[in-house]
């Protein structure tokens, strides 16, 4: 069974991305805590998507490493960048343990965010996160994998007048791809740091 969780709106207006925060931290209570010791719960699975550069990524791609895996789009206004900031800020504090992890972003908006544009967004925040797209289908697949939701809504009468709607967990896998545990969207980058140095200094099974 795979556990859906809960969606979190970012606001189409940057003047409310303080309330916007606010508003998410508070609907974070409700939503699902992932947990790697229920045995009817399944997250993760095989992938197939692309990368910045063009080529083809799998979940294999990654076996050996540790994963943090984000699902969110490049337009967000605030949950991603935030995010993002903070998963690279924890590999500041990690030290050369940060050479075990690889954070993945995937893209819950394949059709505006190309290749190109996932390494560029990416690549404002160094060069360690990896941006991950996808056609819609494979995109679909993924998160259906991950439990992860997306759902747009229109901000506009243009075509590309829309946010998306999108699950706000970091997902912890070990090195043979199972899930660990799940972390929240706004958890800090010094909480981040220890808890994946804990998670990292035990013994592999």
């Amino acid at each position: 069974m795979k556990r859906r969780h809960g969606l979190l709106r970012p606001w189409a207006h940057a003047p409310h991305a303080l309330f916007c925060l606010i508003v998410a931290a508070a609907l974070s209570v409700f939503q699902p805590t992932a947990r790697a010791d229920t045995a009817a719960v399944t997250i993760g699975g095989p992938f197939t998507l692309t990368a910045p550069d063009g080529t083809t990524v799998t979940d294999a791609t990654y076996r050996g490493k540790w994963l943090l895996v984000f699902f969110g789009y490049t337009s967000c206004p605030d949950i991603c960048p935030t995010t993002l900031y903070e998963i690279d800020a924890a590999l500041e504090e990690l030290g050369p343990d940060a050479a075990r992890l690889q954070p993945i972003f995937i893209t819950v908006d394949p059709e505006r965010d190309t290749p190109e544009v996932m390494g560029k967004y990416t690549g404002a925040f160094g060069s360690r996160i990896i941006g991950l797209t996808g056609s819609p289908q494979q995109i679909a697949a993924v998160a259906r994998e991950y439990g992860a939701d997306s759902a747009r809504h229109k901000t506009g009468a243009g075509a590309e007048d829309y946010a998306v709607d999108h699950s706000t967990y970091i997902y912890i896998m070990d090195i043979q791809g199972k899930f660990v545990r799940g972390l929240d969207f706004d958890t800090p980058a010094d909480r981040i740091a220890d808890t994946l140095r804990k998670i990292m200094a035990q013994p592999d099974e």
